[in-house]
């Protein structure tokens, strides 16, 4: 993804300057980090990820003018970016949780989490890579995996939306995508939250080619993200 050529270039969301300027001073200890800039509201997050190109957004929710959500969902639809947002909040509430993985974020991090977590999960994320730990997932699974009808989500006000990860994988379901033996490897990985190179060192493989794979799988479900492939592998028993 981005941040390949160089270090990865990171913005800064978040209502409190002292908050920012403590994010800052760590990520900027790593050589392969550089903060490109900050943002104090919303409004002004989505104008810097148009003007500043970040690879990786670290994104609060609750902010003046347009929480981070919302500016989320405008990054993220915008196509004339690639930036990767990783929501850090100091709520861990399911809500916002559901919520930014319907909009789009690459990751969920709570503001309490240490320097070397937070440090990861600019990498993971400049990767390509979902931000899924293994009790987020868990969380995911149990409101997901039960789903009969996709059009259910639209009935709860803080479930993954139309378009979203959830609905995705239950029409994959009934589509039958065709894995190969390699793919539903990638797939049973992936359902247990391993990152990329996690999932390469398991299977004796390149990192390149777990992409190869991981991206044909995503293709084959019709799905946005790999929250969508981890719920269709608890419900079709590879996980």
């Amino acid at each position: 993804m981005t941040g390949s050529e160089g270090p990865i270039r990171v913005l800064l969301v978040d209502d409190h300057a002292v908050m920012r300027a403590g994010f800052r001073m760590i990520l900027e200890t790593e050589p392969d980090i550089v903060v490109a800039g900050e943002a104090a509201t919303g409004v002004e997050a989505v104008a810097a990820a148009s003007a500043l190109r970040p690879d990786v957004i670290c994104m609060d929710v609750q902010m003046p003018d347009m929480d981070g959500l919302e500016a989320t969902r405008r990054i993220v639809a915008d196509a004339d970016l690639d930036a990767a947002v990783v929501i850090v909040t100091t709520f861990d509430r399911d809500d916002y949780l559901f919520r930014a993985l319907a909009v789009g974020a690459s990751g969920f991090l709570l503001k309490n989490a240490g320097p070397e977590e937070l440090i990861s999960a600019v990498r993971v994320a400049a990767a390509g890579d979902a931000l899924l730990a293994p009790e987020v997932t868990r969380r995911v699974i149990e409101r997901f995996a039960t789903l009969e009808d996709p059009a259910a989500s639209r009935d709860q006000p803080d479930a993954v939306s139309a378009g979203g990860s959830a609905p995705q994988a239950r029409e994959a379901d009934m589509a039958g995508p065709g894995f190969t033996d390699r793919e539903k490897e990638v797939l049973h990985l992936l359902a247990q939250a391993l990152s990329n190179a996690e999932i390469a060192s398991r299977l004796y493989i390149g990192e390149a080619t777990v992409k190869t794979h991981v991206s044909n799988v995503l293709q084959k479900l019709g799905a946005r993200d790999r929250v969508a492939a981890v719920v269709y592998a608890h419900r079709n028993g590879l996980a």
